[in-house]
C-alpha cells in the first residue's frame, strides 16, 4: 500500500466516523438547546434536567440509525478487506 492510498483510507475512515455520530451529534445538539432555552426561561438551574433527555434521545437516535450504521461499516470493512487483499 503506497502512502496516497493509506492517507485515502484514513481520509474515508474519518468521513464514515462522522457519518455514523453525526445524526447522534446533531439530535444531542438540538436537544441541548431546546432545554437550555426552557431552563433560560423558567430559571430551573438543574444539571440533571440536560442529562437525561439527551441520553434518550441519543439512544433513541442510535437504535434508528443502526442500520445505516451496520451498512456503512460493511461497506468500509469490504473497502479494507480489497486493500488487504490487493498487491
Amino acid at each position: 500500500m503506497s502512502a496516497d492510498e493509506a492517507i485515502e483510507m484514513a481520509r474515508a475512515a474519518l468521513v464514515l466516523m462522522l457519518t455514523i455520530v453525526g445524526p447522534m451529534l446533531v439530535a444531542a445538539l438540538i436537544v441541548g438547546v431546546v432545554i437550555g432555552l426552557l431552563q433560560a426561561l423558567t430559571q430551573v438551574q438543574e444539571m440533571t434536567l440536560t442529562f437525561v433527555p439527551k441520553l434518550l434521545i441519543v439512544g433513541v437516535v442510535m437504535l434508528l440509525s443502526l442500520p445505516m450504521i451496520g451498512h456503512a461499516l460493511g461497506a468500509f470493512m469490504d473497502r479494507v478487506a480489497d486493500a488487504i487483499i490487493s498487491p
